[in-house]
């Protein structure tokens, strides 16, 4: 299976140490150039994210061109644009994306679209880590993720915590 990656769900996993979950469960990862170069930018800015490495998994891939319903889109930054351009050119099975409007674009392009709770309940599930509310509070305290308490009630129920 090939997913294509955006760069809040690469950077977090990697701040959470659990990045091989990515190629655990989805096979082939791949990522634009844009996605790459917002990384390693907050992995050298970011307080948060300093000395943070990309995945060496990741697959750079450049789009062939911008999705037409893609261009001039405001609320996208250039990594979303980027990701789910290639999503649509690679048939990707999914575009791994946390940011509301990169998602809402995912679903108008007709792309299904994995957030970082998505991945860390598949990862539950499938008995890749053995519990997420310790995950979820590191991506809350450390990592500044945003996450409402009726949406973390949620994901820890589906999780089966």
């Amino acid at each position: 299976m090939i997913v294509v990656t955006d760069t809040s769900v690469a950077l977090n996993l990697c701040h959470l140490r659990q990045e091989c979950l990515l190629p655990a469960l989805f096979g082939t990862v791949l990522a634009p150039p844009a996605v790459e170069e917002e990384f390693r930018k907050l992995a050298r800015e970011d307080s948060r994210f300093l000395g943070l490495i990309f995945p060496a998994f990741v697959e750079i891939a450049t789009p062939v061109g911008i999705a037409a319903p893609l261009a001039g889109n405001a609320r996208l930054h250039a990594g979303e644009i980027e990701a789910l351009s290639l999503a649509l050119a690679t048939n990707a099975a999914a575009v791994l994306m946390d940011e509301r409007a990169g998602r809402a674009a995912a679903t108008a392009l007709g792309l299904r679209s994995v957030g970082i709770l998505g991945i860390l309940i598949q990862a539950k599930l499938h008995g890749l880590v053995p519990r997420i509310g310790n995950l979820l509070d590191q991506l809350q305290q450390q990592a500044g993720f945003w996450l409402s308490p009726a949406l973390r009630r949620r994901t820890l129920e589906i999780a089966g915590e």
